[in-house]
C-alpha cells in the first residue's frame, strides 16, 4: 500500500533504498534514542530494509522522493511488548535533518487512521525513552495517554526507563 499526506507519501522500503537509510540511520542521534545501533554500512542498511523493514504495515517516509525516515505497525509477536490481540505497536523515526517540521505526527496519523479503519485495530500503544520528550509529544500530538512506566535494556545491555502510551479506537 501506499499512502498520501499533505507533505509526505508512505510506501514499502526498497532496496535501492539502502544508500539513504545508511546516510540517516547512520547518525548516533538517530538509533541509540529508538533503541537500535547507527547503521555501520550500506550493506547494513540493505539487510535492516530486506528483514526489520520488510514487515507487514512497515513504510518508509518519503519527502521530494527522498525515504527520510520510518513508520509502523507492529503485531504480535514482532512488538516489543504484547498488548493484547486485537492490539498493535506504533514505531516510527525521523532523520534529524527533517526533525521540526511534524513529519512523525503527520506519517503516524495515516497510519493509526489505517489501522483503526482498515485493520480491525482497536487498541494502538506506543512507547518512547524517557529522555526523548520528542517522541513523547508526538504521541500526545497523536492523542496518545500515558500508560505505565517500564523498564527496558538497550542493544547495549544497558538500562533505562521507558513510557508506555495507548490510543483506543
Amino acid at each position: 500500500m501506499i499512502f498520501k499526506t499533505a507533505n509526505l507519501t508512505l510506501r514499502p522500503w526498497e532496496e535501492s533504498d539502502a544508500e539513504c537509510l545508511y546516510h540517516f540511520a547512520k547518525n548516533p542521534k538517530i538509533g541509540p534514542i529508538a533503541g537500535w545501533p547507527p547503521h555501520e554500512s550500506v550493506e547494513d542498511s540493505l539487510n535492516i530494509i530486506k528483514t526489520v523493514f520488510s514487515k507487514k504495515e512497515t513504510y518508509a517516509i518519503v519527502k521530494d522522493d527522498i525515504p527520510i525516515g520510518c513508520v509502523g505497525l507492529l503485531f504480535h509477536p514482532d512488538c516489543n511488548h504484547y498488548w493484547g490481540e486485537d492490539s498493535a505497536e506504533l514505531g516510527y523515526w525521523v532523520a534529524e535533518e527533517y526533525w521540526g517540521n511534524g513529519y512523525a505526527t503527520e506519517a503516524s496519523k495515516a497510519i493509526i487512521n489505517h489501522a483503526f479503519s482498515d485493520l480491525n485495530v482497536n487498541e494502538i500503544y506506543a512507547s518512547y525513552k524517557y529522555e526523548n520528550k520528542q517522541s513523547g509529544r508526538v504521541l500526545e500530538k497523536l492523542g496518545f495517554k500515558y500508560l505505565t512506566e517500564l523498564n527496558n535494556m538497550n542493544y547495549l545491555g544497558e538500562a533505562f526507563i521507558e513510557i508506555a502510551m495507548k490510543l483506543e479506537k
